[in-house]
C-alpha cells in the first residue's frame, strides 16, 4: 500500500459499493468503469473466524452475475473450519453472496494495471457458507441473531403497550429495530526480529511513558495512512494513538528512527452488527498491511508480550428503533438521563449479559493466547461483574469491569455497552450473536417482570445473597470499584465467579450450564451442531498448539538455561538458586527409567483425550514455568566477574 494516498489515480478508485444502491444492470455498468478491477472474490468467514478468498476473473463473474449472486461459488469443506459438519466424505460448501452490506475493492498496491497505472483490484463481496442447503458459518448466525432480536423486541413493545408509551414508542410506527456496534482494535507495532526488553517495557507502563503520545517517524506515517485508507472505504475513522504499551524508538547513524516496539489503537464509527464485523475484517487487513508496506511488523495477538499490557477489542453493542418517519430512539437510554441510568430494555440487556456470560465467553475467548491476557491487572477484565457509574451525572469509567455502561447526559444516542473482554482475534460475528442472544434473554425477564428503572437498577445493585427475579442469588453483579484493588482473589471468585483459567475450563462452560445454553440455541440462532463444531475446532487448535508450539517453546527456553557460576568460587546464594533452576528443568522436560516428565505427561494425557488432565497440568507447567523464569533472571543477574 506504499504512496497509494499519493497516486494521481487515487481519486478515481473505487473503494467501496454500498448496499442496496445498485441494480444488477447498474453494477455491471460500473464494475466496466473501473477496468483495473480484474478479480471477484466470495468471503465467508468460517466458525474459526477466517475468511475465505479466491480469484474469479471479473469477465466470468460478468458473464453470469445473476447466478453468482443467487446460486454461489462451490468449495471444498475441507479448506473451512466446520469440523464435525463439513466432512471429508461430505465436504462440500457453497459460497452465497450477502447483498445486505457493503461489498470492498480490495487493491493490490504493488501490482498497477498496464493499461491504465491503476492498482489491480479484487471486489470481495462478503458471503454465506451453505452446506447440504444450511447456513452454517459466523456471519450467517449474526444475520440470525439480529432478525431474531427485531422481532422479539418489537413484539415485547406490542405486548406491554406500558413499556412503549414510558419510552414514547408507537410500536406500529417502527420500521425497524437496528443493532448497532463498533470494536476498538489495539496492537503492536515493532521492527522485525527485535527483542523485547520486558523490564524496560514494563517500567514505561508503569510511569505511562507512551500513553496517547505522539507518534514519530515510520509509525506516525503508518497510522495516518491507515486512517486515511480507512475512511476512502468509509468505515468513517474517529481516532488512532498510541496505547499504554511501549519504549521509545532509537535514532540510527542514517538518522532514522529503529527498534521501534510500540502498542496503538484504532477506533472507527459504529454501524450495524453484520456490518460492523465486516468492517472490522477489513480493517484489521488495511492496517497490516499499511505498517508492513512501511518496514513495520503488526501482530493482534491478545497477549504478544508477557508482564506487558496485551491487546484488547473492546466491543460495543447498542440497540436503536427507527421509525417510518425518520426519527429514531435509542431503546436503552432512559426517557430522563438526569433520572435514571437505563431504559428498563437497557437493565434487561445488561443483566443478560452477566446472568448468562458463562456461556458467551467461550466465544469470546477460545484460545491460549486469550486466555492470557485474561489476568489480573493490565485493565483485562477476569471477573463477571459492570459498571455503571458511582451516580446518574457521573458516567462510569471503571476499567477494571467486564462491561461497563457509557453514556452522554447530552446525547440519548450514546447510551451502549463496552465488552471489554474480546481480543482482536476473537470471532467478532459470534460474539456479537452470543451477546444479543443473552440480551434479549435478560430484556424478555426485565420487560415481563413489570419493574420500573429504579427497581431493576435495585435489583441489579443486589449484594451477593440477595435474591432476584433473574440473576443468581449467590452473585453480585455491579462494583464500581477497582475490583483488583478492593477485592482479593478469594473474594472476586466469591462474589463474581470462578473464571476459566485454560481453554478446555471456558469449552467446558456449554456442558456446565444447560439452561444458559438454551439462551443460544433459541430461536434457532445457534443450534448443538455449531457450538459442538465450535468446541472441537478450538479444542483441536488448543492441543495442537500445546504439543506443537508451546511445550516446544518452553523446552528450547529451559535448554537456553545453563550453568553460569563456577561451583568452586561460587557464593552459596547462586548454588542454592541454581539447585532449584536444575531441579524445575528436570521437572518440567526429563523422562527418566521410573518417572515422565510433566511435558510428557501432558502429551499422555492429551493421547488419552483426558483433557480435564490436560488442563490441570497446562497449568501447572505455565506455574512451574513463571517460577524458572524468575529464578533464572535472578541467577543470571547475581553472576559477576572481579
Amino acid at each position: 500500500m506504499t504512496g497509494i494516498l499519493n497516486s494521481e489515480h487515487c481519486n478515481d478508485l473505487l473503494f467501496f459499493i454500498p448496499s442496496g444502491q445498485f441494480t444488477t444492470g447498474e453494477l455491471i455498468d460500473l464494475l466496466k468503469k473501473h477496468p483495473e478491477i480484474k478479480f471477484v472474490s466470495l468471503v465467508g468467514v468460517d466458525l474459526g473466524g477466517n475468511d475465505t478468498d479466491e480469484r474469479i476473473p471479473i469477465e466470468i463473474f460478468l458473464e453470469d452475475i445473476e447466478e453468482f449472486l443467487s446460486g454461489g461459488v462451490q468449495t471444498d469443506g475441507s479448506s473451512v473450519v466446520l469440523p464435525g459438519i463439513a466432512t471429508l466424505n461430505d465436504g462440500k460448501v457453497d459460497l452465497i453472496a450477502d447483498s445486505t452490506v457493503n461489498w470492498f475493492i480490495d487493491y493490490n498496491f504493488e501490482h498497477p494495471d498496464p493499461a491504465t497505472g491503476r492498482p489491480i483490484g479484487t471486489l470481495r463481496i462478503p458471503s454465506f457458507l451453505n452446506h447440504n442447503g444450511v447456513r452454517v458459518d459466523s456471519r450467517s448466525i449474526l444475520q440470525k441473531a439480529t432478525e431474531r432480536f427485531q422481532t422479539e423486541i418489537i413484539k415485547l413493545l406490542k405486548d406491554h403497550p406500558a413499556l412503549a408509551e414510558s419510552l414514547q414508542i408507537d410500536p406500529e410506527n417502527i420500521a425497524e429495530i437496528q443493532l448497532t456496534s463498533a470494536t476498538e482494535l489495539e496492537f503492536w507495532v515493532k521492527t522485525p526480529d527485535d527483542k523485547a526488553d520486558i523490564e524496560e517495557l514494563s517500567a514505561s507502563q508503569v510511569m505511562q511513558e507512551q500513553y496517547w503520545k505522539r507518534t514519530k517517524g515510520l509509525v506516525r506515517t503508518a497510522l495516518e495512512k491507515s486512517l486515511l485508507l480507512l475512511d476512502k472505504y468509509g468505515l468513517v475513522p474517529e481516532m488512532g494513538h498510541k496505547e499504554v504499551g511501549g519504549v521509545k524508538a532509537k535514532i540510527n547513524a542514517e538518522g532514522k528512527l529503529n527498534h521501534i516496539m510500540e502498542q496503538l489503537e484504532i477506533d472507527w464509527k459504529y454501524a450495524q452488527a453484520l456490518q460492523a464485523a465486516d468492517n472490522e475484517l477489513l480493517a484489521r487487513t488495511i492496517i497490516k498491511e499499511t505498517f508492513q508496506s512501511h518496514g513495520l511488523e503488526v501482530t493482534f495477538m491478545a497477549k504478544p508480550i508477557e508482564g506487558v499490557a496485551g491487546n484488547g477489542k473492546h466491543t460495543h453493542v447498542g440497540a436503536i428503533a427507527k421509525f417510518k418517519n425518520g426519527s429514531a430512539r435509542n431503546l436503552f437510554a432512559p426517557q430522563d438521563l438526569t433520572a435514571d441510568f437505563l431504559s428498563p430494555i437497557g437493565w434487561g440487556a445488561l443483566m443478560g449479559i452477566l446472568k448468562n456470560y458463562e456461556v458467551i465467553n467461550p466465544f469470546i475467548s477460545s484460545t491460549n493466547d486469550a486466555l492470557n491476557r485474561l489476568k489480573p491487572g493490565f485493565e483485562a477484565p477476569v471477573c463477571i461483574v459492570a459498571s455503571v457509574g458511582h451516580n446518574v451525572a457521573t458516567p462510569s469509567r471503571n476499567r477494571t469491569v467486564l462491561a461497563g455502561l457509557i453514556r452522554d447526559l447530552n446525547n440519548p444516542f450514546a447510551t451502549r455497552f463496552e465488552v471489554r473482554s474480546p481480543n482482536p482475534h476473537t470471532n467478532t460475528y459470534l460474539a456479537l450473536a452470543a451477546l444479543y442472544q443473552a440480551m434479549l434473554d435478560g430484556i424478555k425477564a426485565a420487560v415481563t417482570s413489570g419493574k420500573s428503572s429504579k427497581e431493576l437498577e435495585a435489583d441489579f445493585s443486589k449484594p451477593a445473597g440477595q435474591e432476584s427475579f433473574y440473576l443468581e442469588k449467590s452473585r453480585a453483579y455491579r462494583s464500581e470499584k477497582d475490583v483488583f484493588e478492593h477485592y482479593n482473589e478469594q473474594e472476586r471468585n466469591e462474589l463474581f465467579g470462578n473464571p476459566p483459567a485454560t481453554v478446555w475450563d471456558n469449552l467446558a462452560s456449554f456442558e456446565k450450564y444447560p439452561e444458559k445454553k438454551q439462551v443460544l440455541l433459541a430461536g434457532g440462532v445457534f443450534d448443538d451442531r455449531i457450538i459442538a463444531s465450535y468446541s472441537l475446532a478450538a479444542r483441536i487448535r488448543w492441543i495442537t498448539e500445546l504439543c506443537n508450539r508451546i511445550i516446544p517453546e518452553n523446552l528450547d527456553l529451559i535448554k537456553s538455561f545453563k550453568q553460569l557460576h563456577q561451583p568452586e568460587t561460587a557464593a552459596d546464594l547462586d548454588q542454592v538458586r541454581w539447585s532449584r533452576i536444575d531441579e524445575l528443568r528436570h521437572y518440567l522436560a526429563k523422562d527418566t527409567l521410573t518417572s515422565k516428565s510433566l511435558f510428557t505427561r501432558i502429551k499422555d494425557a492429551i493421547e488419552q483425550s483426558d483433557f480435564d488432565t490436560v488442563s490441570c497440568l497446562q497449568l501447572e507447567m505455565a506455574e512451574k514455568m513463571a517460577e524458572l523464569k524468575k529464578l533464572y533472571t535472578l541467577y543470571s543477574r547475581n553472576i559477576i566477574d572481579f
